[in-house]
């Protein structure tokens, strides 16, 4: 006996589609709302989630060591428990160098900045002197606008006052997040640790709750997902790396000042898509104005032409066509992204662009060629009928 299901109505296909769009609707006009919403929820997990996060940008690392340094060693636990402490180590002490590199360079260009802070007034107020503006010269206005640069500290004391329970606020909010980032990293060592007991789980949920075939088809889909997002993040480090250490080098060989807080922060940016390269350079050579500008100027140069280099060989050489994904798509997924998610978006905007990508070329793409040709069957047997 034929079962009268509801999905078999000739209306229920498009009451579904009518629904997914009202839904979309409310929700692409509510964005702010629900932004706000999960971000509360969120909140309550955030250990948790950073937790998860670090141990998914370890774990590549820690199979590497398990590969090359500690193959030697036969019993599988005992292995796998060395090959995450010791990626933790490295982690660590990256951390620990960049801070050791970042910190005593900060305090000596603040320190630089304040020492040179009444000649970049002098220069400032030179400017407003022989500015106009709207046909009225400022020179008239501007006389006592900055004298010195102790009344730049005064005002900036002032401004510290009036904000001390901002400050306070500010303050309290660093120190949870440091204890997050503490518990975060704990935890992640308890996730890489139980790993496979983890795949292990979600495997048997997934099979329990979904038909053979689409199990097949979420398996396949996820280890390609992982397969994008690994591949994407290891490049990207290399990449950064080989632009910080590029940047290094060249300020070395032209007796740049603050050669490793540039470098550091022209690597980190480089991780952004498409502006990020932009952004740093902008900061490097701002950094490198306050000393010389002339050396500012060479910075623009070069960095220029590094990112030349970077686009059309480092980038091609080190990705090839392991995403596979045009120059369009990234665009448009950097905008929408970093719109909806922020910065968050705009870094993973080519990862989760390659993963839209492959899901429609593999998945959405034949479904609907498929139900075309269901469609048109019918309409063919009939015709070879009549």
């Amino acid at each position: 006996m034929k079962r009268n299901r509801l999905r078999d109505k000739k209306w229920y296909n498009n009451a579904v589609a009518i629904l997914i769009g009202a839904v979309g609707y409310v929700a692409l006009s509510h964005i702010p709302v629900i932004n706000k919403v999960l971000g509360t929820f969120i909140g309550y997990f955030k250990p948790v989630l950073l937790g998860c996060v670090i141990a998914y940008l370890v774990h590549p690392l820690a199979s590497l060591l398990e590969r090359k340094v500690f193959h030697g060693i036969k019993k599988d636990s005992l292995r796998w428990t060395l090959s995450i402490f010791a990626g933790m180590l490295v982690v660590v002490l990256l951390f620990l160098g960049l801070l050791q590199t970042l910190i005593p360079q900060l305090i000596e260009s603040i320190s630089k900045l304040m020492k040179n802070m009444d000649s970049y007034i002098d220069a400032l107020q030179g400017m407003l002197e022989n500015a106009y503006l709207f046909g009225m010269n400022l020179g008239s206005q501007t006389g006592g606008l900055l004298s010195s640069s102790e009344d730049v500290i005064d005002a900036v004391s002032q401004i510290l006052q009036s904000s001390m329970k901002s400050i306070l606020s500010a303050s309290a909010g660093i120190g949870r997040n440091i204890v997050d980032w503490l518990l975060a990293f704990v935890l992640s060592i308890y996730l890489l640790g139980a790993k496979d007991n983890l795949k292990k789980n979600s495997s048997r949920l997934l099979a329990a709750l979904l038909p053979e075939n689409a199990y097949r088809s979420v398996m396949v889909f996820l280890k390609k997902c992982n397969e994008i997002l690994v591949q994407y993040i290891v490049f990207s480090l290399i990449d950064a790396v080989i632009v910080g250490g590029a940047t290094a080098a060249f300020m070395l060989l032209t007796r740049m000042d603050y050669v490793g807080l540039v470098a550091v922060v022209c690597g980190v940016t480089n991780l952004i898509p498409s502006f990020g390269p932009i952004i740093g350079g902008a900061i490097g050579a701002f950094i490198l104005l306050l000393v010389n500008p002339i050396h500012a100027l060479i910075f623009i140069a070069f960095t220029a032409v590094l990112q030349l280099l970077d686009g059309y060989v480092i980038k091609p050489k080190l990705f090839g066509d392991s995403l596979g994904v045009s120059g369009l798509l990234i665009l448009i997924a950097i905008i929408v992204f970093g719109n909806i998610f922020g910065i968050v978006g705009i870094l993973l905007a080519i990862p989760l662009a390659a993963i839209l990508d492959f899901a429609y070329e593999h998945s959405l793409l034949p479904f609907l060629e498929r139900r075309r040709k269901m469609l048109d069957a019918p309409e063919e047997t009939m015709e070879s009928g009549s």
